[in-house]
């Protein structure tokens, strides 16, 4: 059973409350005797996003899950619908809540639905900086680094 790396974001509504909601039933599907990790949450500006869009909060969290990447995904799609995300005409457009899988223990999964470890993990430093915090010595499939390696690496490249 794997420990699962999850990024959530929230731009609109009770950004904060959103966060908790969604870490709330995550926590449901933590396998009772593993820990939840949870990182700080971060004010962070909308990158690629529409002109005007508000700013996010962003966290990461990581749960012990037994199951498959896919039935995650589904469970993670739903708690999004649940809490109030609807489909948007316009791409990376404000949203009440986004749960994106990160990683999946060191499974490798490039599926039409799913890619693991996601694909721009290593590039945003609103997914790194969370999860430096509780997972800093964490090296992801496919790469040599840690991920406090790689957040230092792109602080480095940003200035």
């Amino acid at each position: 059973m794997p420990r699962v790396g999850i990024a959530l974001g929230s731009n609109l509504g009770d950004r904060l409350a959103n966060l908790n909601a969604a870490c709330d039933c995550l926590r449901e599907i933590n396998t009772p005797s593993e820990p939840f990790l949870r990182a700080s949450i971060y004010q962070t500006e909308p990158l690629l996003c529409p002109l005007s869009s508000p700013f996010f909060y962003n966290s990461v969290i990581e749960i012990h899950f037994n199951g498959s990447a896919f039935e995650l995904l589904e469970i993670t799609q739903s708690i999004e619908k649940k809490l109030g995300r609807v489909t948007a005409s316009i791409r990376n457009a404000p949203r009440v809540i986004d749960i994106d899988l990160l990683y999946f223990g060191d499974e490798i999964i490039d599926s039409e639905n799913l890619i693991l470890p996601h694909p721009r993990i290593t590039e945003r430093s609103f997914v790194l900086q969370p999860l430096a915090e509780i997972r800093g010595d964490f090296i992801l499939p496919n790469h040599t680094q840690t991920i406090a390696e790689i957040m230092q690496r792109l602080k480095s490249d940003e200035t």
